[in-house]
């Protein structure tokens, strides 16, 4: 059977898709004993799913969700294009909250695929 889906409808579908698992992440992350600090930092040249903190570490954290193998494990996505976004916006997000060279920081990647498996990079990547 095929099915199409209308102009815009699929970026949304794909939207709610990657909230309901960020917010899962989060969840995870949090009770392994982190607090969350904000979701979704958006600025207009990237975004951030979540900033935690891990004791006295600020965490930006990507989420990554694969529903299945076909297209590779979700940390596999978080290629040097991408940190690249990541640190640049985490490095803005440092200067607005008056944190730069005032906190710990690291680079984490939660990736999640299918059949709910949730698997958590600590310092993935950091700066080059």
């Amino acid at each position: 059977m095929l099915t199409t889906v209308a102009p815009g409808k699929e970026e949304l579908n794909k939207r709610k898709i990657g909230g309901r698992f960020e917010q899962e992440a989060c969840r995870y992350l949090q009770a392994k004993g982190y607090r969350l600090r904000e979701a979704n930092f958006r600025i207009r040249s990237g975004e951030i799913d979540l900033i935690m903190e891990d004791g006295d570490t600020l965490v930006f954290v990507e989420v990554k969700y694969r529903s299945a193998g076909t297209y590779g494990r979700g940390e596999e996505h978080v290629d040097r294009r991408k940190q690249r976004t990541i640190i640049n916006v985490a490095e803005y997000y440092l200067l607005r909250e008056g944190l730069y060279d005032r906190c710990e920081c690291r680079f984490d990647v939660v990736s999640i695929n299918g059949e709910g498996l949730v698997t958590h990079y600590e310092n993935a990547f950091g700066l080059p």
